[in-house]
């Protein structure tokens, strides 16, 4: 089965060179890697050596992740492509189990690795995305002990950190959502392939040592807390089905206000409103969006409830 792998890189430094070295340790190669990167300044990619399987796509200026993402996906001609963060370092057997379980599991269209800390490797950094019905998201198991185990589960959507996806159905779907820039592109992306009928199962056996948002100024960081928090209403309104949108929309309202609240106590109450104002101003664009996307799904409302996370208090 052929495999594609795309690299988004920014600012990255070392962390990219050591990404490859691991990629090249695979014991099953991908086809091409690609890497495309945003206007960085730190010399990150230029003692690459490009040929063979490396290719860089060098862009004038950062165009963000999704934007990024969608460049390299134009010249991926491959069956599956695998995205990989410049900070996430695969196992060697990585490719291979997430093809494996493409075989094995031929019903599933999306497949999320098993994200290790890797800072401390006894702590997991993930197990795939959860969506719940307030419109809030976050990654499952994220700081929980982690242990092995040989059991795949469906989860909502991967982690683009490190995911592999069918090639045609990203084309199909118009890839990522490029008003997103970055954070939560990828749940939205995973969102849409769920209104298509295409399922995601999180592959325990594919395990990346991640970092995260090691060129972002980390997760708390005002650039991750803003965007994290605009796109998260613009992922509920363009994807939440009705009658489950409506349903709903009084929980997500009150669930910003708490993470406004919760902000200004962390000394990011300015940011979060800015994100929140913004998210605003942009819904007549993404109402827009939300009627071609709801009048083109072909699973029902009820198919997409079944799916979404209805616990009362996060457990991880």
């Amino acid at each position: 089965m052929s495999v594609s792998v795309v690299i988004i890189n920014f600012n990255s430094g070392d962390l990219l060179a050591k990404c490859l070295r691991h990629l090249e340790a695979q014991t099953v190669v991908p086809e091409r890697v690609i890497v495309v990167d945003n206007a960085s300044s730190d010399g990150s990619t230029e003692k690459l050596v490009v040929g063979g399987r490396l290719s860089i796509m060098k862009m004038t200026k950062n165009i963000g992740f999704a934007a990024a993402n969608n460049q390299a996906l134009r010249l991926c001609a491959t069956k599956w492509v695998a995205l990989l963060n410049a900070d996430a370092f695969p196992e060697p057997d990585w490719i291979e189990e997430l093809l494996e379980a493409s075989r094995k599991y031929p019903g599933y269209a999306m497949f999320g690795s098993r994200q290790v800390a890797a800072e401390n490797p006894d702590r997991l950094d993930g197990d795939g995305d959860c969506y719940h019905i307030s419109g809030v998201v976050w990654r499952e198991g994220h700081g929980r002990q982690f242990t092995k185990t040989n059991r795949a589960w469906e989860v909502f959507t991967p982690c683009a950190a490190a995911a592999l996806y069918r090639t045609d159905f990203l084309r199909e779907i118009g890839g990522f959502d490029e008003d997103f820039f970055c954070y939560l592109e990828d749940v939205d992306l995973g969102f849409r392939m769920r209104l298509k009928g295409h399922r995601c199962l999180q592959v325990p056996s594919a395990v990346v040592h991640h970092l995260g948002a090691a060129t972002t100024g980390g997760q708390r960081g005002d650039f991750a807390t803003y965007y994290g928090h605009r796109n998260l209403v613009w992922t509920f309104f363009k994807n939440l089905p009705a009658p489950l949108f409506w349903l709903f929309l009084p929980l997500h309202i009150g669930a910003n206000f708490f993470s406004l609240i919760l902000g200004v106590f962390r000394g990011q109450g300015r940011i979060i409103f800015k994100a929140k104002r913004d998210a605003l101003y942009g819904l007549r664009r993404i109402w827009r969006k939300r009627c071609f996307i709801q009048k083109s799904r072909t699973v029902s409302a009820f198919d997409i409830f079944k799916i979404l996370d209805k616990r009362i208090f996060r457990t991880s």
